[in-house]
């Protein structure tokens, strides 16, 4: 993509510096297909859970070894998180900076950034962790086999990723915009220059309640190392706002004996949604 020089200078002014080649913004989140209708909440639990409920385990992403992350250059610093500019960012300048972002050196492996998929003003957002190799090639969080699962589990809550109201299409974002290299566990650094993209896309869409999926998301939100087991099942908050935790899919596929608790996780997020709503400013 060649950007106008309308959008050079106001990314210039924003203190924005754009990677070459520049990335396509619209390519990180592609149009939604079309709309499959509104599924009825089935009663009882969906084919996700299992009969049997082992016990908790705590490992949730193994560690790969991988080689020492590159630095960003010079140039790239500082990057466009910093300042304080994403806090007032519209969605199109949102979007136009991720796609645009050299704050850390995963701006030299990535194919594209992954920005999130689904309703502006979602009622549930969903949060993963870091892209994978699928999600780097389409620019579309949570897809593949991990995705296919968290479709069939927002499916028996009657919800979806498709075009819908606000009410039944769910807002999906990851923790990291670009992938870790041979899908190692994120970096610190790496997170802390994300985090303000992530924390923009929640304000922006407001959701009732927030499902944070996978230890790299809880740590971002919550600030807690405690593993998935021990904070599961409670109603957190960030910013005043309901967050709810449970494991990633991708974790429930190399662990099914967990899908019940994830269930469980999704039924009291639910809960939470018929209480009383969150006041959403512009609604």
């Amino acid at each position: 993509m060649r950007w106008s020089e309308h959008q050079l200078a106001m990314l210039g002014a924003m203190g924005l510096r754009l990677w070459q080649p520049a990335q396509d913004a619209d390519a990180a989140c592609p149009p939604d297909p079309p709309a499959t209708g509104r599924r009825p909440v089935p009663v009882g639990a969906p084919s996700v859970a299992p009969d049997h409920v082992p016990p908790i385990t705590t490992g949730e992403r193994p560690a790969a070894s991988a080689p020492e992350l590159r630095a960003a250059p010079a140039s790239a610093r500082p990057g466009p998180c910093e300042g304080g500019a994403v806090a007032d960012m519209d969605w199109p300048a949102l979007r136009a900076a991720v796609a645009g972002c050299t704050a850390c050196g995963l701006c030299q492996s990535r194919t594209q950034t992954v920005f999130g998929v689904g309703h502006p003003r979602a009622h549930w957002m969903i949060v993963g962790e870091a892209p994978g190799e699928q999600e780097d090639l389409r620019g579309e969080p949570f897809v593949g086999a991990a995705g296919r699962l968290l479709d069939r589990m927002l499916m028996a809550l009657g919800l979806t990723r498709q075009a819908g109201d606000a009410e039944h299409q769910v807002y999906i974002a990851n923790t990291l915009k670009c992938r870790p290299p041979r899908n190692r566990n994120p970096e610190p650094q790496e997170l802390a220059q994300c985090l303000p993209f992530l924390e923009r896309q929640l304000e922006l869409v407001q959701p009732r309640v927030v499902l944070a999926m996978g230890r790299f998301a809880v740590q971002s939100l919550l600030g807690s190392s405690e593993p998935i087991g021990r904070l599961r099942g409670r109603v957190h908050q960030w910013r005043g706002r309901p967050l709810v935790v449970t494991y990633h899919p991708a974790y429930l596929l190399r662990q099914p004996t967990e899908k019940a608790r994830a269930w469980a996780d999704l039924c009291l997020a639910a809960d939470v949604m018929q209480r009383k709503p969150t006041h959403r400013a512009g609604d």
